[in-house]
């Protein structure tokens, strides 16, 4: 157990990556760099040509990197903002002949909305209790959709409350066949796990810069060649006529030093992220009534971990103090109190949705890291089961 005078001098334990991560020091020489830029990149004099030559090099290194070519990237302000527009561009485009829409229950708020505001249009598929989708579930909607045939189906590569990793290639060509769209989510997979939008088979794939050490508020939304996407807001009609606003030429510049790095280093990274997280996992194990949330293939930065009798606000306040920093779920989720949704779509009781702790990783992790949270976890749990409840 860490002393007492240890615990007033040790630094912060920031175990919140999937939520966001640390500004890299590349994307913030980028941003330092360019800074003082003032063109607007739809001007034609020589300021606004500076500024579209680096947003267009910034366009040109995402694909690169991604697996795409540079006439589908559409920047936007984040992961949020790529998924709405995935969805209610979808939405629009095949209401009147396709206008079934399919999702998971693991999805992103941004895409789970859809479900409260077009009603039957959209089904939620089953899953497992490991975490992942029941690829029949979404083949039995794809064939008999109530609202008729499905126009998309947008399934997440890798959920961010448990790090699972979803099939979606096997999901895209289900889809593909029964002449649908396919949109995934990718902000937790992208620098943990291979993401290339042309051999997912994707028509649809969102990104966030944050989530990887870049800036906030810059993403990008993946829209395949000869897609007719409707805009989704009104304005000067820039990102191919998708997404309207002056681009933030700058932070795109951001994002793509941090992508460029994250995807470098990539390999050796996730393998230093899963020894970590290995080690995390069994100590958690040594306390009694631990439950792993997620089994199969998953993320080597996302744990989901639930104590029986421990709420997961208590354990997270409780680390809290010992300035261990994680979370209940999703940052996107933040301050709704109430069982995990992704958990009680794996089958898990309201109780049990209550206890899961996500600790997520990333590129500042170290093992000092691990070891004050496995120093400090079994007293957090303890104490977070004496709370009446």
């Amino acid at each position: 157990m860490i002393e007492i005078r240890d615990r007033l001098t040790a630094k912060p334990v920031y175990l919140d990556h999937a939520a966001t991560s640390p500004l890299r020091p590349v994307s913030r020489d980028a941003l330092a760099a360019h800074a003082d830029l003032v063109g607007n990149p739809a001007a034609l004099h020589g300021a606004g040509r500076a500024a579209r030559a680096l947003l267009e090099d910034a366009r040109e290194e995402l694909a690169a990197l991604l697996g795409a070519r540079p006439d589908e990237v559409v920047f936007t302000s984040g992961g949020s903002e790529a998924d709405a527009a995935a969805v209610w561009g979808s939405a629009t485009r095949w209401a009147a002949d396709r206008p079934g829409i399919v999702i998971s229950g693991l999805e992103h708020p941004a895409v789970q909305s859809a479900q409260a505001l077009l009603g039957p249009r959209v089904q939620q598929t089953g899953l497992d209790e490991g975490g992942h989708v029941i690829i029949d579930d979404a083949i039995r909607l794809l064939a008999g959709h109530p609202a008729g045939p499905v126009g998309l189906v947008s399934v997440m590569l890798v959920n961010s409350e448990v790090g699972t990793v979803q099939p979606v290639a096997d999901i895209a060509e289900v889809t593909h066949r029964a002449g649908g769209w396919f949109h995934t989510d990718a902000v937790q997979a992208f620098g943990h796990y291979p993401v290339n939008f042309a051999e997912l088979d994707a028509d649809l794939l969102s990104v966030s810069a944050h989530k990887i050490g870049g800036p906030v508020g810059i993403g990008a939304l993946l829209v395949r060649r000869g897609l007719s996407l409707p805009p989704y807001g009104l304005g000067g009609k820039q990102e191919g006529g998708i997404r309207s606003g002056t681009q933030p030429t700058v932070l795109a510049a951001g994002f793509a030093a941090a992508a460029r790095q994250t995807v470098d280093g990539r390999s050796q990274e996730s393998e230093r992220l899963a020894g970590l997280k290995a080690q995390i996992i069994a100590a958690a194990r040594q306390i009694p009534g631990t439950r792993l949330n997620g089994t199969g293939p998953a993320s080597p930065a996302i744990i989901n971990i639930g104590f029986a009798g421990a709420s997961a606000d208590d354990v997270t306040f409780l680390l809290d103090q010992q300035q261990i920093w994680c979370s209940t779920g999703s940052a996107c989720r933040a301050g709704v109190h109430g069982p995990s949704e992704v958990l009680l779509a794996m089958g898990r009781d309201d109780r049990a949705a209550r206890e899961g702790v996500r600790i997520s990783l990333g590129w500042t992790t170290t093992q000092a890291d691990v070891d004050r949270l496995i120093a400090e976890l079994p007293s957090a749990v303890a104490g977070a089961r004496r709370v009446p409840r």
